[in-house]
């Protein structure tokens, strides 16, 4: 379906430097201790960070499901406000690949792009990578309704941060994504999902069309939204025989992206296009929305 076009995803940054020693040490780069902490042991590898967004995750949420998230990778450097360092459950501060360091509140502007609903807390790590395919496909079909979201080049951090917030309160089984055309795991895609990031399982693969012939071969029918199908998607769930014993075992929904829609090659995997009737006329639906919607359908209409 046509989705109208917000922003578009910022070139992928650079990862490879994440974890290194050298960038933590050395006197010269090394940040002043807070203000009213003197005294306190502060750990020797940090040093103040250039402004990015780059392995960053900001916000309580967001923060606190990367910390309980044993399958993050390390290390992990954590900013807070003392007050949060007293708020927050202690358990989340032992990790043994976690180095923390209590920040006022002035200095989180120094090292977080302007404008960054941080709380008082962030964490700087590598980003997360995913799981494959069958993997998720494994997952997925363990559960009792497996439906899984495909995202056809969506590449505004906030619409797929969004989505993945979607996905964990319906329930879905996981996120699939291109490699070379979806945001990276962090900054305001972490901060807009609020944690969902660390909780919903997510696959990047080459090619979308493989992968839905890979699905279809594991059971799983799939469903393309856009605007131009007959059918729409509850009158094809129906059809189906959705969440019936006779019905497919799992549910691909594939959402196009922000301005161009499904491509031709996904569309044509898909088992069949469905649209959202809009009876008020609009011409479209943001693809965050489109998906709620869908996952609504079916996943949340027989609560």
């Amino acid at each position: 379906m046509a989705i109208k076009r917000e922003r578009n995803d910022p070139a992928a940054r650079n990862t490879q430097n994440f974890g290194k020693k050298s960038q933590f040490q050395g006197k010269s780069r090394q940040a002043p201790p807070p203000k009213g902490n003197e005294g306190r042991e502060k750990p020797q590898s940090f040093h103040k960070p250039k402004v990015s967004e780059e392995g960053w995750v900001w916000g309580l949420h967001a923060v606190e499901a990367g910390l309980k998230n044993m399958s993050r990778k390390g290390p992990i450097r954590l900013y807070l406000t003392e007050d949060r360092q007293k708020s927050l459950p202690q358990t989340l501060l032992k990790r043994s690949d976690l180095h923390m360091r209590v920040t006022p509140m002035a200095e989180f502007n120094a090292f977080l792009p302007q404008g960054a609903v941080h709380q008082g807390i962030a964490f700087n790590a590598p980003p997360l990578e995913g799981t494959d395919i069958d993997s998720l496909m494994e997952a997925a079909l363990s559960r009792d309704v497996p439906v899984l979201v495909m995202l056809d080049q969506v590449t505004d951090p906030q619409n797929v941060g969004a989505i993945f917030r979607t996905c964990a309160a319906f329930g879905a089984s996981g996120l699939i994504m291109q490699d070379r055309h979806s945001p990276v795991m962090q900054g305001v895609l972490a901060k807009t999902a609020a944690g969902a990031v660390d909780v919903v399982p997510f696959a990047k693969v080459t090619n979308l069309s493989r992968a839905l012939e890979r699905l279809a071969e594991a059971g799983f029918v799939s469903l393309g939204l856009a605007g131009e199908a007959e059918g729409t998607l509850q009158e094809v769930l129906e059809t189906q025989g959705w969440r019936k014993s006779a019905g497919p075992r799992g549910l691909v929904l594939v959402m196009g992206s922000e301005g161009e829609g499904l491509r031709r090659l996904v569309a044509e995997h898909c088992d069949h296009l469905v649209k959202i009737p809009m009876p008020g006329g609009f011409e479209s639906l943001n693809v965050s929305h489109a998906t709620s919607i869908s996952l609504y359908e079916a996943l949340g209409r027989n609560y």
